[in-house]
């Protein structure tokens, strides 16, 4: 085989699989406990971590409802968030992880986005989007790849 093929999975295998360690956890639960399914119905509701929780890669995930965490578990990669859940905006401008506010999200082309405040989403919004976009991508797979 080819020594740039090992490479490229090296590569590959560590964007994939470093994530599932880089997701906004606090209190042992991502996104402090909100329902990332619901996110997809324009709501910000938390989940109830006694009744509604499942663990997905090592990361435990709450939902508001048997019918949400039925949904997760069977496409969980649908509802996960751009950048572990961290602040988009402040991923594509500063090149680092801000702590995101649950009820201050978007979700864009089938992707669920959120940010720090309110500002910052305005301007994820109303600027370059696409060019946004690339450099958080960009600059995410940096974090990725340190870890």
């Amino acid at each position: 085989m080819n020594l740039n093929f090992f490479i490229l999975l090296f590569i590959t295998s560590n964007f994939v699989f470093g994530q599932e360690n880089q997701l906004y956890t606090k209190k042992e639960y991502v996104l402090l406990e909100y329902d990332l399914v619901e996110y997809f119905n324009n709501k910000a509701i938390k989940g109830n971590k006694i009744d509604f929780s499942y663990t997905y890669k090592k990361n435990n995930f709450a939902f508001s409802s048997k019918q949400n965490l039925e949904k997760f578990k069977a496409n969980p990669e649908k509802y996960l968030p751009q950048y572990g859940g961290h602040c988009s905006y402040a991923m594509a401008t500063l090149g680092k992880k801000v702590s995101p506010n649950p009820g201050v999200f978007e979700i864009r082309d089938g992707k669920l986005y959120f940010f720090h405040r309110q500002k910052g989403k305005e301007n994820w919004q109303n600027g370059d989007t696409k060019a946004l976009k690339q450099q958080a991508d960009s600059n995410w797979s940096k974090i990725i790849l340190k870890n």
